[in-house]
């Protein structure tokens, strides 16, 4: 091997360790998300009930807990991606349910980001002091959102959100559909102080008041 192709490995290696130690990665902790609806809603009652609203994901090795709240109500789901068990729970207005969720029930739930596919773009911007680049997401259905992500952060839970589990960095920044309105979620905060055990209570004995539904069950529900 000459000299030349030495001297090229070990740069690309250096290069490599360089990014390495620069990315840095959440194993536990917290990230908030606030939520805003986009102006020129043809709705603006319900977009509305979103002012104020935020997402609060909680980390923690394989466990992951999501708490979503708006003036409608909360939903939080809580999950091990050790064995892909888990539950959410819905409480609006009077009604409170407890929807067991198996690994296949959360495949089904999010069938729609199967064979996404993220193409990065030129533009940049900086969320919470974290250089962000813009990617535009397609999904199977043709229909695309973008997304600003970080590579300088990651998570050591890759599927604590399936829709940006192939995305290299974290999303800081990101838009969606809730029926007819377009949402942005935007990080508000990152945390790594340690979140406690008991935020990933799977003991169903604990959730009392619940009507306890499973997956097919609640897909039922939501029809009728």
């Amino acid at each position: 091997m000459n000299s030349k192709r030495i001297l090229g490995l070990m740069a690309a290696g250096l290069l490599s360790t360089s990014f390495c130690y620069a990315q840095k990665i959440l194993s536990e902790g917290t990230i908030v998300y606030d939520v805003t609806v986009q102006t020129g809603s043809k709705e603006p009652q319900l977009a509305d009930m979103f002012d104020g609203a935020s997402t609060t994901i909680y980390l923690k090795g394989s466990l992951c807990r999501v708490e979503m709240k708006s003036a409608l109500g909360s939903t939080v789901t809580i999950q091990d991606e050790k064995n892909g068990n888990g539950f959410v729970l819905k409480e609006y207005g009077n009604q409170k349910l407890l929807i067991s969720m198996t690994k296949s029930d959360w495949d089904d739930l999010n069938k729609k980001y199967q064979g996404i596919k993220f193409v990065t773009g030129k533009e940049t911007k900086t969320v919470l002091g974290y250089k962000c680049q813009k990617a535009t997401a397609t999904l199977k259905d043709g229909s695309t959102f973008s997304v600003y992500y970080t590579s300088e952060l990651t998570t050591e839970n890759k599927e604590f959100d399936f829709q940006f589990r192939n995305l290299p960095g974290l999303a800081l920044e990101y838009e969606s559909s809730v029926g007819n309105l377009k949402v942005k979620y935007t990080a508000s905060k990152i945390s790594f102080d340690p979140v406690p055990v008991q935020k990933f209570n799977l003991d169903k004995a604990a959730y009392r008041g619940y009507r306890e539904l499973t997956y097919a069950e609640s897909i039922r529900l939501k029809s009728n």
